[in-house]
C-alpha cells in the first residue's frame, strides 16, 4: 500500500486522492504500531538498517533497496548520526554501481545524487517518472494515463497563465525602464510552480509570481545600480508607502515606485473581503526587504567585513525568504487550512522552518557567487565571511558552508515533525520553495541569473528544484536565460507518446 501511495505521489495524481491516501496511512501506521520494533531479517535494508544503524556488505546488491535507504536518510534530524552513516554507505555504493544500471532505475540513481527525492521538487520529479512509470514492475497501465491526462490538463493551464504573466511583465519591464534590472518573467514562473503546479493553485501562482518579481526589480536597483543615497531615498519612500512619497526618489525611478503601489493595490483586488487583510503581511515583508538591501548597500560602501554570525543574521533575512514565506500563502484558497490567519501569523514570525530555509538560501546563493565571482558592488559573502574569521582557503569555506546548508535542511525536517499539525498544509508550501532552492542552485549554478549554465544538467540530471538553482556554484536566479530552453520543454513538450 505504502509503494501505490509513492507512485501516486511520483506521477503527480495524489492530489486527486487525498481522503484515501490519508485512510491508507492511517491504517498502515496502526498495524505498524502492533508490529514489534525490529526484524530478525538482518538484510531487509529498509527496516533493519535504520534501526540498527549497520550495513552489510550483501545488501549492497539491492538498488532499489539503496536508492530508498539514501532517499529516506535525507528526511534525518539533527543528531541522527546514524543516518550520517546511511547515507555515506548508500551513495558509496549507488556510485559504484552508477554506470551499469539499466533505465529506469540508471536515471533515478542519477536524479537522487545530485538531489535526494525528499528535496525535489515534484513537478519536475512527475515530468521524469511518467516517462519511466512503464518501466517499473509494478506498473499499473491506468494510472499512467490518468497521470498523462492530467498533467496534460494542468500544462494547459500553466501556458495561459504565463501568456498572461508575460504581458503584465512586458509591461512593467518596459514601462520602469530599468535597463539594469534582470528580466526574468518566466525563470520567476518556472520557481513558482515548483511551489504549487495543481489547478486550484492558479490565483496563488499569479500573485506569487507577481511580487517575487517586484522583489526582484528592488533588489536589483540596490544591488546593481543605486548610489548609496539613492538607496536611502528608496528605502525611506518604501516605508512611506505613498503615491505622494514619489517626490523623495530619483526620477528614472518614479515609474517603479508607482507601479510598485498600484500593482499592489491590484493585488489586494484579487482576493475576497475576509482576505484582504492578507496584504498587510506582503506590504510589510516588502518594506523588511527594503530595510535590510539598505542595510547591506551601507555595508557595501563602507567595505565592512562583518563576523560570520553578524553577516548571516543580516543575510539569513535579506535572502527574501523569510519576506516569500507569507507571500506563498497570499493567493492560497483556504480549502485545506494552509492560509489561515494563523498560519499567516506563523509564517511571518520567521520560525525555526523559515530562518532555516532562509539560511539554507544564503548558503546556496553566496557558494554560487564566489564560484561565479562578484561585482564590485557586492558585500562579502558567508564564504568570504567564513575564509576571513577562520583563516582558511576558498575550498574549504566552502565545504563548511554546504555542511550548514545540509545542517538547514536537517532542522527543516525536524521542524515539520515537531510543529503543530494544524499549520503543516502553510509549512508543506513554504518547504516546497525551499526545494526550488535546489534546483536552481544545483551544484553551485545560479539559473535565475545564468540560466544556460544549468540547462544540461536540467536535462542531462533532471535534478531537483532546490539544487538546481545552484549548480555548480553559479546562481541560476541571476543568470537565467539559459533557462528558457529548459522551461519551454517543460511547459509546452514535457510528455512525450510512443
Amino acid at each position: 500500500m505504502v509503494m501505490l501511495v509513492d507512485t501516486l505521489e511520483r506521477l503527480g495524481i495524489d492530489n486527486h486522492f487525498r481522503h484515501e491516501i490519508a485512510a491508507m496511512l492511517h491504517r498502515v501506521h496502526r498495524e505498524q504500531q502492533g508490529c514489534t520494533a525490529g526484524s530478525d531479517d538482518d538484510d531487509d535494508l529498509h527496516i533493519t538498517s535504520l534501526h540498527k544503524g549497520s550495513f552489510r556488505a550483501s545488501l549492497s546488491s539491492d538498488t532499489r533497496g539503496l536508492l530508498s535507504l539514501y532517499n529516506a536518510a535525507h528526511m534525518a534530524m539533527p543528531g541522527e548520526e546514524a543516518l550520517d552513516e546511511a547515507i555515506a554507505f548508500a551513495r558509496h555504493h549507488l556510485r559504484s554501481i552508477q554506470g551499469k544500471l539499466r533505465s529506469p532505475m540508471a536515471e533515478q540513481v542519477s536524479r537522487a545524487l545530485d538531489i535526494p527525492l525528499p528535496r525535489a521538487p515534484r513537478r519536475l520529479e512527475t515530468v521524469r517518472y511518467i516517462a519511466e512509470y512503464e518501466h517499473e514492475p509494478a506498473f499499473d497501465g491506468v494510472a499512467l494515463e490518468l497521470a498523462k491526462l492530467d498533467f496534460e490538463l494542468v500544462r494547459s493551464l500553466h501556458l495561459r497563465e504565463l501568456k498572461a504573466l508575460t504581458l503584465w511583465w512586458k509591461d512593467m519591464y518596459n514601462s520602469v525602464k530599468l535597463s539594469y534590472a534582470r528580466n526574468r518573467i518566466v525563470e520567476t514562473y518556472f520557481w513558482t510552480c515548483g511551489i504549487y503546479h495543481e489547478e486550484e493553485y492558479s490565483r496563488a501562482r499569479i500573485i506569487f509570481t507577481k511580487v517575487f518579481g517586484l522583489m526582484s526589480l528592488m533588489n536589483d536597483t540596490y544591488d546593481a545600480h543605486a548610489t548609496l543615497e539613492e538607496c536611502h531615498k528608496l528605502n525611506k519612500a518604501i516605508q512611506r508607502w505613498d503615491k505622494s512619497a514619489v517626490s523623495i526618489l530619483p526620477e528614472y525611478l518614479h515609474v517603479f515606485y508607482i507601479k510598485l503601489l498600484n500593482n499592489f493595490y491590484e493585488l489586494e483586488d484579487c482576493l475576497e473581503p475576509t482576505e484582504k487583510y492578507r496584504m498587510s503581511y506582503a506590504k510589510t515583508g516588502y518594506r523588511q526587504l527594503s530595510e535590510y538591501y539598505l542595510r547591506e548597500a551601507q555595508w557595501s560602501s563602507d567595505k565592512y567585513m562583518p563576523s560570520f554570525a553578524e553577516h548571516l543574521d543580516l543575510s539569513a533575512m535579506s535572502s527574501g525568504f523569510p519576506q516569500l514565506a507569507p507571500v506563498v500563502l497570499l493567493g492560497v484558497r483556504d480549502g485545506d487550512g494552509a492560509a489561515t490567519a494563523e498560519a499567516f501569523g506563523w509564517a511571518a514570525a520567521v520560525p525555526a522552518l523559515v530562518r532555516a530555509s532562509a539560511e539554507l538560501a544564503r548558503f546556496l546563493n553566496d557558494t554560487a557567487s564566489y564560484k561565479t565571482g562578484k561585482s564590485g558592488r557586492d558585500m562579502a559573502s558567508t564564504v568570504e565571511c567564513y575564509m576571513a574569521e577562520r583563516g582558511v582557503g576558498g575550498e574549504e569555506a566552502v565545504a563548511a558552508v554546504a555542511a550548514m546548508a545540509e545542517s538547514a535542511w536537517r532542522t527543516i525536517n525536524r521542524e515539520c515533525v515537531e510543529m503543530d499539525r494544524a499549520l503543516l498544509p502553510a509549512a508543506r508550501l513554504v518547504v516546497n520553495l525551499t526545494r526550488m532552492l535546489e534546483v536552481i542552485y544545483l551544484g553551485g549554478r545560479d539559473g535565475y541569473t545564468a540560466g544556460a549554465d544549468i540547462k544540461d544538467l536540467l536535462l542531462v540530471n533532471l535534478t531537483s528544484t532546490m539544487e538546481v538553482v545552484y549548480l555548480g556554484g553559479k546562481d541560476g536566479y541571476t543568470f537565467g536565460s539559459g533557462l528558457k530552453g529548459v522551461i519551454a520543454d517543460l511547459l509546452v513538450d514535457p510528455v512525450h507518446e510512443d
